[in-house]
Order: C-alpha cells, then sequence, then structure tokens
C-alpha cells in the first residue's frame, strides 16, 4: 500500500544472529516506499555482509565511523540528519546499554547519540540477558527518554533456549514502523471493539454460524492501536491473528456465542469508543441438545426452538450516565442507506457504518457508508485497513 512512502529509514545493524532476519526487512521496508540507507556495527558483519545488505537497498553500506565517502568525514551526523528514523534491528543489549548511558564508542552508537530524528530500538537476545536487572534498568531509561521499543516476543532462541528475547519477525517490525507514522489521533483514549461471527450451538457438533471473517473489525482494532489507543478487542471464532500485540496496547477476548460476547462487553464500558463490528446472531438455540442429534429414519427435521439474544449495541448505547461514543455497524443486501439510517434511529447510536454484506464477506477491500443523523459519507472502495485509518480518523474529530 507504499505506507512509507518518501520516508528515509537509517536502518542500523548490531551484532546477533537475529541479523538474518533484517535482510527481509530492509527489502519489505522498500516495498512499502521507504528509502533504507544500512549502517552497520563491525559485529554486526559477522552475520550478515555489507555487500548483501547494499545489494537489497541499492545504498552503500556505512560501517566506519572513519568512512571518507561522507565529504566532511562525518558519517555519524550526516547519515542521521538525512533520516526520518534511526530503526536499531537486530538492537544488541550492548548497543542498548550504550544508548541508554549516551556512550559513543563506535559509528552507530554515536549515531544514535547525535540524531535529531526519532529512534526505534527492536530488542534481540538470550532470555537471560534480556531478563537480567542491568538490561531492564536500560530499557525503562530508553522509554524515559522517549525511545520506541518493538518486541521481544517469547519463542526458540538460536542458543536452543526457550523464553523472552527473540527478535520480532520481519513483517511485526514493519507493522510496528507503519504504527509509528500514523498521526496519533486517539492517544490517550480507549476503545471497544467487537468483532468476527458468533456461533450458536444446535447441538456439541453442530452450530449456526454466519460468514464474517472479522477482518473489518481487526482492521479497526489496528487503526485505533496506530492512532495511539489502547484496545480491547472481543472476537468471535476467527483465526486472524491479533494486530499489534507485541505492542502491548490491545487485550484480546475470545469468545463463541452472542451471550458471551454480550458478557464481554457490558462487564467494563469505561471506554471512549465502541465500534460495534461483530455480525453478532439475532437468535440462539433454546432447546440445544447435549447429545448429537440422529437422523431418524422418517427423515423429519428436528424441532428447533429460538430466543432472542439480547441487542449489544443497543443496550451499551442506551447506558445510563457515562458511555462510549458507539459506532454500529451493519451488513445489508439491498437498500444500504434506508436500512441502516433505520437501524442507526432504532439503536440509538450517532454513528452507523454499513456495507453490501455479501460483496465484502472474507475479502480484502470494502466500501463504506457513514450514516449519521447529519447526512451520510461515502468512503469509496480501498483496503479494509486504509477504510480503518480513514475511519478513526473521521470519528476523532467527532469526540
Amino acid at each position: 500500500m507504499n505506507s512509507l512512502q518518501g520516508k528515509k529509514i537509517l536502518l542500523v545493524m548490531s551484532g546477533g544472529i537475529a541479523a538474518f532476519k533484517v535482510a527481509e526487512l530492509a527489502r519489505s521496508l522498500i516495498q512499502e516506499g521507504a528509502q533504507v540507507q544500512v549502517a552497520m556495527s563491525e559485529a554486526a558483519t559477522h552475520f550478515m555482509t555489507p555487500v548483501t545488505m547494499q545489494a537489497l537497498t541499492g545504498q552503500p553500506v556505512f560501517v566506519s565511523q572513519w568512512d571518507a565517502r561522507i565529504p566532511n568525514n562525518m558519517a555519524h551526523i550526516e547519515l542521521s540528519r538525512q533520516a526520518d528514523i534511526i530503526l536499531v534491528a537486530p538492537a544488541s543489549a550492548d548497543l542498548m546499554a550504550k544508548i541508554a548511558l549516551g556512550l559513543a564508542d563506535d559509528l552507530i552508537s554515536t549515531l544514535c547519540l547525535a540524531k535529531e530524528c526519532p529512534l526505534i530500538v527492536v530488542p534481540a537476545m538470550n532470555k537471560q540477558m534480556w531478563e537480567n536487572p542491568a538490561t531492564q534498568r536500560n530499557v525503562t531509561q530508553l522509554e524515559k527518554d522517549g525511545v520506541t521499543i518493538l518486541g521481544p516476543t517469547s519463542g526458540t532462541q538460536a542458543c536452543g533456549e526457550n523464553g523472552m528475547g527473540r527478535m520480532l519477525e520481519a513483517a511485526q517490525i514493519l507493522e510496528g514502523v507503519i504504527a509509528f507514522f500514523q498521526e496519533k489521533v486517539l492517544a490517550g483514549k480507549k476503545v471497544l471493539i467487537t468483532a468476527g461471527p458468533t456461533y450458536e450451538a444446535i447441538d456439541p457438533v453442530r452450530g449456526i454460524t454466519n460468514k464474517s471473517s472479522g477482518k473489518m473489525g481487526f482492521a479497526i482494532a489496528q487503526a485505533a492501536l496506530e492512532a495511539g489507543a489502547e484496545v480491547h478487542l472481543v472476537a468471535g471464532p476467527c483465526h486472524i491473528p491479533t494486530p499489534l500485540e507485541f505492542t502491548g496496547k490491545i487485550t484480546r477476548t475470545n469468545i463463541t456465542s452472542a451471550q458471551e460476547m454480550h458478557q464481554a462487553v457490558i462487564k467494563d464500558l469505561n471506554y471512549d469508543i465502541f465500534f460495534s463490528v461483530a455480525a453478532v446472531a439475532d437468535w440462539r438455540i433454546k432447546n440445544i441438545s447435549k447429545q448429537k442429534i440422529k437422523k431418524v429414519h422418517s427423515g423429519d427435521a428436528p424441532a428447533l426452538e429460538f430466543e432472542l439474544n439480547p441487542d449489544i449495541l443497543a443496550e451499551v448505547a442506551n447506558t445510563q450516565g457515562k458511555k462510549p461514543f458507539c459506532v454500529g455497524f451493519a451488513a445489508e443486501t439491498n437498500d444500504l442507506e434506508q436500512h441502516g439510517q433505520e437501524k442507526r434511529k432504532k439503536k440509538n447510536v450517532p454513528m452507523l457504518v454499513a456495507n453490501l454484506g455479501p460483496q465484502t464477506f472474507g475479502q480484502d477491500d470494502n466500501e463504506l457508508l457513514i450514516i449519521e443523523e447529519s447526512g451520510i459519507k461515502k468512503l469509496s472502495k480501498a483496503n479494509k485497513l486504509d477504510l480503518s485509518r480513514q475511519l478513526i480518523h473521521y470519528i476523532a474529530k467527532k469526540i
């Protein structure tokens, strides 16, 4: 989507086996439109060659602070002045300590000290090194100094041990960088989002559900996180990874039925915005069988009794006292504007977002109508994440 079009990124590599992931990262940054300049520590060159990084970025790689290719022989000054961000990946325990203490004894530590642009650090180290009190003190100091830290995560490490300290994958780092550049229009806000379908059991092996994939709700969750919000995502049965989970700013609650979603939502309504995106079943089976319903010889279908599920959006919207700004969603098959406006009034919400469901279920693209009492605004067909970013910016002006 060229989310980084025109951005200049100084990619700084310290020594560590995770350096092999940086080749993919550099390529991904460039594919998103960024210009990437690489600087490496001498130790980093033992894991990834400057030739490789030059081939991937199309730019000369800098290793020595005495590199004479810079006219004034001050690479540590000139390289950082040309960058929108400095991205340190992998960031070893040694380099993080140097940055935290303000030490500068080689090119990359000096770059990080002499910078005028934001600094993003992506840690990578053995679990004992990460958990060491000295490293944790350095992390705390870096955060106090305004450094953005992405990761690490837990997993199998090159040493054969398993634990926290593993560097994020290239795709996750890319998401983190893109998120960094998004305008923080929801900074300090708390957002509650429901996403995906619900599943209403008939018996232990059968149930009723719908075609919702959850993609729109998860895209809104990502856009809200990018905009600086703290997010609680209540997700029905779907297999989409939690967006930007490594930021620690999102809580995910997995549910199955509409009743479970209702309980998860009303448990705490101390939020600024509520996005009711999930396709919640209107009815559930009243007489759920405790055993699998067997097909009888007569061929008669079983008699199923239905009862109404709770109306989550309407209940939140009509809560007495302080309540979140409620945004409803509607997927219709026809007469989108009419049905959307009717639903908005019935639920008593200030805003309803509508689309033609069958055309977008499971797809990466969508087109939306924002329906308010004052009128209707159309968001033209685009990637769901791009639409979500537009929607977040639109709502930020309303609250």
